[in-house]
């Protein structure tokens, strides 16, 4: 049995959930909440991942498995279905790649996300904040520009690190639009995001 440590805030989280319903191994998993922040951990496994982040899967005969990517990656390779969600070379590149953008999208935000959190307004650094969000809006305008054709493929573990970044991005940020000037990725969104595995593992908290 593994034991998947959990928020189903977290968009990290969020992506392994997704894999595990698409490739039919949710009953494989226990699920022990887990809640923290870089200042106060809280109740992450700290002794299981120094890190002190999620999600973090528990092996019997293993090592702890962290982060979502090194997670997703071990999940896809022990069920039949995964594989597709890691093709052969070349496209695996722009899979990875696609993954990255999205994760380093997810960074940023959650960087925004601890300013606001942990700070009180008066000492929120705001140049901060914009920087990180200008990093997002730079990303969103490379998916539209350059990706769109990536994205009408099959389904791939980059496509749901960028459903996960772009659903956080309104659930936390939602007073700040990202769609405008971006029809392709706004109606990819729309579509991806009906998945069941999408609809199952909407974020709460």
């Amino acid at each position: 049995m593994l034991t998947l440590h959990h928020s189903p805030a977290s968009p990290y989280v969020r992506k392994v959930m997704v894999l595990l319903h698409e490739t039919g191994q949710t009953g494989a998993v226990t699920l022990v909440p887990a809640a923290g922040n870089p200042v106060d951990p809280g109740s992450m496994p700290v002794g299981l991942n120094p890190l002190g982040k999620i999600p973090a899967l528990e092996r019997a005969d293993g090592c702890t498995l962290y982060d979502s990517r090194v997670i997703c990656r071990f999940l896809a390779a022990r069920s039949p279905e995964g594989a597709a969600f890691y093709p052969p070379a070349p496209r695996l590149w722009e899979v990875l790649t696609l993954e990255a953008t999205a994760d380093g999208m997810l960074d940023a935000a959650l960087a925004m996300r601890y300013e606001q959190l942990l700070r009180p307004e008066e000492d929120r650094l705001q140049d901060w904040i914009e920087g990180q969000w200008a990093k997002i809006m730079r990303s969103l305008d490379a998916l539209e520009a350059r990706w769109t054709g990536h994205l009408a493929g099959p389904a791939c573990i980059g496509q749901i690190a960028l459903g996960c970044a772009l659903g956080y991005l309104d659930f936390r940020f939602a007073d700040r639009p990202w769609r405008e000037g971006r029809p392709a990725l706004t109606d990819w969104q729309a579509r991806f995001a009906l998945r069941p595995s999408m609809q199952a593992t909407l974020p709460q908290g």
